[in-house]
């Protein structure tokens, strides 16, 4: 037997076109446009975040702030729109909530194409199946009433399987898989973003001591921010907090 033996037009017509049909009806125009473009973005021009470059040129910043202050830095480009954003908001406001309340809003309109994709994705790869069951059903209807014609038997039975298979092959080799790489891409993007913002975060509070460790003659400690894990609410801003290692709150 030959792979062209497992082509059937006309029944992977009708898996993939009623699949590609409902999913465009559950998931509607913005979704599935959303998706393509994750798509395109993700085999066409794959775009990396280069974490170590932006940490280097993110540790210069931090060296130019502790030397001259918020009050004379200059926002500088790190080679990522988000960060330069969160950046002019630092200085523009000088808060730390301020740049996180820009990194958030960011970070929303960056993920939220991916998991648009996502939901499409999974939408077509649980309804790749029905359809293929769709197929096996319109197969069997057109088998020869009279139980005489042989070849048309053979046809009908060959398009039943077909369709079976197709679904089964769509939902588990290509839509799937696909929204499993989407995910994929987008946490480990995420993972290295929050990496290089928790460590910016690390250094620019190690950069501004707190005033009572100066008083007392103790040498300043790396420290870190007071936040919570759900970051800045409906846009506030607050002045630069810094604690301690081992204190608390």
């Amino acid at each position: 037997m030959t792979l062209g033996g497992f082509y059937d037009g006309t029944t992977l017509g009708i898996v993939l076109g009623g699949t590609v049909l409902a999913t465009f009806l559950r998931c509607g125009w913005g979704e599935c446009r959303a998706t393509l473009g994750v798509m395109v973005g993700l085999f066409a021009a794959p775009a990396r975040f280069e974490a170590e470059a932006v940490r280097a040129r993110l540790a210069r910043i931090v060296q130019e702030i502790a030397r001259d202050g918020l009050l004379r830095a200059q926002p500088r480009s790190t080679g990522d729109a988000e960060l330069d954003a969160g950046l002019h908001a630092l200085v523009g406001q000088r808060s730390v909530g301020a740049l996180k309340a820009v990194l958030t809003q960011a970070r929303g309109a960056r993920l939220a194409p991916a998991e648009a994709a996502m939901r499409t994705l999974m939408q077509a790869a649980e309804l790749a199946p029905v359809f293929g069951l769709a197929g096996t059903l319109i197969s069997l209807s057109r088998l020869p009433a009279n139980g005489i014609d042989r070849s048309a038997y053979m046809g009908a039975i060959g398009m039943a399987v077909h369709a079976t298979l197709y679904g089964l092959i769509l939902a588990n080799l290509l839509f799937s898989p696909l929204a499993r790489l989407v995910e994929r891409r987008a946490r480990a993007e995420e993972g290295d973003r929050q990496a290089v913002v928790d460590w910016f975060e690390y250094e620019l509070a190690a950069a501004f001591p707190s005033r009572q460790d100066l008083r007392h003659g103790v040498p300043p400690h790396p420290a870190q921010f007071a936040h919570t894990p759900e970051g800045p609410q409906g846009g506030e801003t607050s002045p630069i907090t810094v604690l301690r290692a081992g204190s608390r709150l």
